[in-house]
């Protein structure tokens, strides 16, 4: 009787210039992602970490946005791309190398290269952490990175609704079979709370903590939906940065900590 071959062993290279790699993931769109990236980011900044930021979302990059953030990148040689500097992380994003109202038309090949060169070709210098906003899914983006690059953790963020978890699911077996750990998940957009002092939990309650539970994954924490975290990623001025008292930052300052503790 013939043995199954072993499974393939891909070789997986570390971002030059980081010591840690992290992934910011969700399986569905649309549940705030890349605003729990960028205020992570600033909450490990808090923690006296040097941080980079990528953002891997080719069809929809938001970190321009996110940090105000229109320079475009240099390079010296024609060849790597020196990341942008902005409240004192460094910086790189596909929004940044193209006109924001460009649509990216482009097939799995292009984006593949494209993940390449900003893994590969971009001096990160000195940088502890760097947090990488993932697009939604489970395509080639995430197996790309998942395959090739030495990822040092996961995080993972989703609404508490059913139809967000469906996604989410898949999206934690999706890093368990290629081996990538999983640092924990986080609720967003968790409650509402109403001038009345009462917490509305408008998609939901505990769908994430029970997911986290069924998967033996670790919770990290609860954000709110509040109106001074969606002001803040609308202007550019991340709430963890500018607000770091804020009773919102505080929970990103959290979560920033354990994520801390997993190094």
């Amino acid at each position: 009787m013939s043995q199954k071959p072993p499974p393939k062993q891909f070789i997986k290279t570390p971002i030059k210039g980081t010591k840690y790699t992290l992934l910011v993931s969700s399986a569905k769109g649309g549940v705030g992602k890349s605003t729990i990236a960028v205020n992570i980011a600033f909450a490990l900044q808090k923690l006296s970490l040097n941080v980079g930021i990528l953002d891997a979302d080719v069809y929809g990059p938001s970190l321009p946005k996110l940090i105000d953030l229109n320079e475009k990148p240099k390079s010296e040689d024609g060849k790597a791309m020196i990341p942008v500097e902005k409240y004192g992380a460094q910086c790189m994003s596909m929004g940044l190398l193209v006109d924001e109202n460009t649509p990216m038309i482009w097939r799995g090949p292009m984006v593949i290269s494209a993940i390449k060169t900003m893994t590969q070709k971009v001096l990160w210098k000195n940088r502890d952490v760097i947090i990488i906003d993932m697009p939604p899914g489970t395509g080639d983006t995430q197996l790309t990175f998942a395959q090739e690059v030495k990822i040092d953790g996961a995080i993972i963020v989703s609404t508490p609704q059913d139809l967000a978890l469906l996604d989410v699911k898949r999206g934690i077996q999706m890093f368990d079979k290629t081996g990538v750990k999983i640092l924990g998940l986080i609720d967003n957009m968790s409650f509402f709370k109403g001038d009345d002092g009462k917490d509305y939990k408008i998609f939901g309650e505990s769908g994430v903590e029970r997911t986290a539970k069924e998967f033996s994954k670790e919770f990290l924490g609860h954000v709110p939906l509040h109106q001074d975290l969606r002001r803040s990623s609308d202007t550019g001025k991340p709430l963890t940065y500018f607000e770091p008292d804020h009773e919102v930052s505080n929970i990103f300052l959290n979560i920033a900590k354990k994520i801390k503790e997993s190094f």
